[in-house]
């Protein structure tokens, strides 16, 4: 397995395209897009909102635990053509205690929604964290100049 850097959503903010998302692990962050209703989703979820009804992300994790499957992480694995990849690992055992591991290619967003509902880690792969520009300063500039504030979208804002 290649080596890991956990890392955590630091900003939510809305864009012309969707919603640019901001992970970090306290010395670097980076920065993907994504669709607005998958970032209104994890907003959410951080926010500790609950949907008067489960919205996709839900009824996954749902699906899972009737299965008595659970969210183990979530890690970026490369990245394309400015494209993200990742792989959602799920964990589960059966009624004779066999324990069962599956990886799933998944959107980073989408993996990003399910991690934050159950507290599951969220990792890049070192390889690539270490390729990728640092973009705190970008978020910092962001914030100084009151382009990242919540009064620009009252559904996403700064985390």
């Amino acid at each position: 397995m290649p080596e890991l850097v956990r890392v955590e959503p630091i900003a939510l903010l809305p864009t012309q395209a969707g919603c640019a998302v901001f992970l970090g692990d306290g010395k670097k962050s980076i920065v993907f897009y994504i669709d607005p209703g998958v970032g209104a989703s994890i907003n959410a979820s951080l926010s500790g909102q609950m949907p008067p009804r489960p919205l996709t992300h839900d009824l996954y994790l749902l699906t899972l635990q009737a299965f008595g499957a659970t969210v183990s992480r979530a890690v970026i694995v490369r990245m394309e053509q400015d494209i993200y990849y990742a792989r959602l690992i799920l964990e589960a055992e059966n009624e004779i205690m066999e324990r069962k591991i599956v990886e799933l290619d998944a959107r980073p967003s989408d993996c990003l929604a399910i991690a934050v509902r159950c507290g599951a880690p969220f990792f890049v792969v070192r390889e690539l964290w270490e390729s990728l520009e640092d973009m705190t300063a970008v978020l910092r500039e962001m914030r100084e100049s009151g382009k990242a504030n919540d009064d620009d979208s009252p559904d996403l804002g700064i985390l």
